[in-house]
C-alpha cells in the first residue's frame, strides 16, 4: 500500500503515536499496546489498551480507538480511516475492524499466538465476510515488539 517515501514517513510517524499511547498503557500498568485512527490525513482518535483499569476484557486499544473515531465522525461507517496499532489485531479486534468497515490496517509487531491478521489468520481479507480491508505490517515492528517484550520481561 505504501507507494513512496511521503506515505512511508506518514505511516512511521503514526505508528510513533500509537508507541506513545503503547508507553503510556505500560505506565499505567496496562499490557503496553497503542492505536490511532487517521481519516483523510487526521488523526481523530488514539487509546491505548485498558483491560486492567477498567476490568473490562473488551477494553483493547482497538476497540476503544475505533469508538472514539466513530464518535468523531458520528458514523460507525469507518471505511476511509486507517487503524495504526502497535500489535497484530486479536480475532475481536480484528472482527470490529471488519464490522467497522475498516479501509486500512497498518501494525507494528506480529502477535504469532494471537494474530488475526496475518498470522494465525487472515479476517481482514477474508472474502466469505462481508468487508476486507487491506493490511500493512511490520511497521516499526522492532520498536514495537521490543516495548512488549520489555513489559514481560519486567513481570517475570
Amino acid at each position: 500500500m505504501v507507494t513512496g517515501p511521503h506515505e512511508a514517513q506518514f505511516m512511521a510517524d503514526c505508528m510513533g503515536l500509537a508507541l506513545e499511547e503503547a508507553r503510556a498503557a505500560g505506565e499505567s500498568g496496562e499490557v503496553p499496546i497503542g492505536a490511532v485512527v487517521v481519516i483523510d490525513g487526521v488523526v481523530v482518535a488514539r487509546r491505548h489498551n485498558e483491560r486492567e483499569q477498567s476490568q473490562d476484557p473488551t477494553a483493547h486499544a482497538e476497540l476503544l480507538a475505533i469508538r472514539d473515531a466513530a464518535d468523531a465522525i458520528g458514523s460507525w461507517r469507518l471505511e476511509n480511516a486507517t487503524v495504526f496499532v502497535t500489535l497484530e489485531p486479536c480475532a475481536m479486534c480484528a472482527g470490529a475492524m471488519v464490522n467497522a468497515r475498516i479501509g486500512h490496517l497498518v501494525f507494528g509487531a506480529r502477535s504469532l499466538e494471537n494474530g488475526a491478521c496475518g498470522s494465525l489468520y487472515q479476517l481482514g481479507s477474508d472474502p466469505r465476510l462481508n468487508h476486507e480491508f487491506t493490511t500493512t505490517a511490520d511497521v516499526r515492528a522492532d520498536e514495537c515488539g521490543e516495548l512488549l517484550s520489555s513489559y514481560f520481561a519486567g513481570l517475570r
